[in-house]
């Protein structure tokens, strides 16, 4: 068994090894999931509110990587979800840890052999446009890859044709009917003032944004900014992964040079407190309609 340690050095992997890791989940839990949840930063209380809990440590698990990021605690959790079986990641791997891009989507392809249909992936962002206050979620309709613009592609290299073909289409990865579920499911639960749709840009960080960056983004349309998510999007919708995508707004991007305000990360896991109840409740809600 390779140590999850080393696996950030690995450029590619093998169909065979994907399925070494999906057949020793599948031989150590009897929960065969439909749906899989990735909780971003402060998000991962969406996994203690499952039942017939089973949790895997990362470490524990052939192959897979480990989280080093505050806010992610680094296990894999099976279970159920308003009677709905699902597993949650309660953090996830990101490219400024110094893992590759392979080895940060690795976990994408283990669900899909796992047999997950739908992929929900949550997320802290910096709200960039202007009409956003810190609390909203934001539902993610569309991302700008900065690293994909770089070369910094998840399906770059040799494609297996078993999980996707060689050039997906991506004008659709978020997709439009999960997103007027989870609309209309959040004006059921009272959510609907500060939810939001717009387009999500991904840079590999782990600096946040200089005022200069902020106003190319917005130049380019994209009203939150974030290090994460795409890359799990795109392999997703490679394997035929439905996608919803969901943004907590934690911060108001810095625009202004005579501003005294700055982005830490202290901010967005409290601001994530704040609200995490609301998103784990619009998502146990909506889990239940997919």
């Amino acid at each position: 068994m390779e140590a999850a340690s080393s696996s950030s050095s690995r450029c590619s992997y093998t169909y065979e090894e994907y399925k070494e890791t999906a057949d020793w989940l599948l031989a150590h839990t009897a929960q065969r999931p439909k749906v899989a949840i990735i909780c971003g930063s402060g998000l991962g209380g969406l996994a203690d509110l499952l039942d017939d809990k089973t949790a895997f440590p990362y470490k524990d698990i052939p192959r897979f990587p480990t989280s080093t990021v505050p806010g992610h605690i680094g296990q894999l959790v099976f279970g159920k979800l308003q009677g709905r079986e699902c597993v949650c990641m309660q953090g996830r791997f990101h490219f400024y840890e110094g893992y590759n891009i392979n080895t940060v989507t690795y976990p994408v392809r283990v669900f899909y052999l796992l047999g997950v249909e739908t992929l929900i992936v949550t997320n802290a962002a910096g709200g960039l446009n202007g009409s956003y206050d810190v609390g909203d979620i934001m539902l993610i309709k569309d991302h700008i890859n900065m690293p994909g613009f770089a070369g910094q592609n998840p399906l770059c290299g040799h494609n297996d044709d078993r999980f996707g073909v060689r050039f997906p289409c991506m004008s659709d990865a978020y997709e439009r009917d999960l997103r007027a579920l989870a609309k209309k499911t959040a004006e059921e639960q009272d959510c609907g003032s500060f939810l939001q749709e717009g387009v999500y840009c991904m840079l590999a960080g782990p600096t946040y944004e200089t005022i200069a960056e902020c106003k190319v983004l917005q130049t380019l349309g994209a009203d939150a900014v974030g290090m994460s998510t795409v890359p799990e999007v795109v392999v997703a919708r490679h394997c035929g992964l439905r996608v919803l995508g969901l943004s907590l707004i934690t911060n108001k991007v810095v625009t202004d040079y005579d501003s005294s305000e700055k982005a830490n990360h202290e901010e967005v896991l409290r601001t994530t407190q704040r609200r995490t109840q609301d998103l784990q409740r619009l998502v146990s809600n909506l889990i239940t309609k997919i």
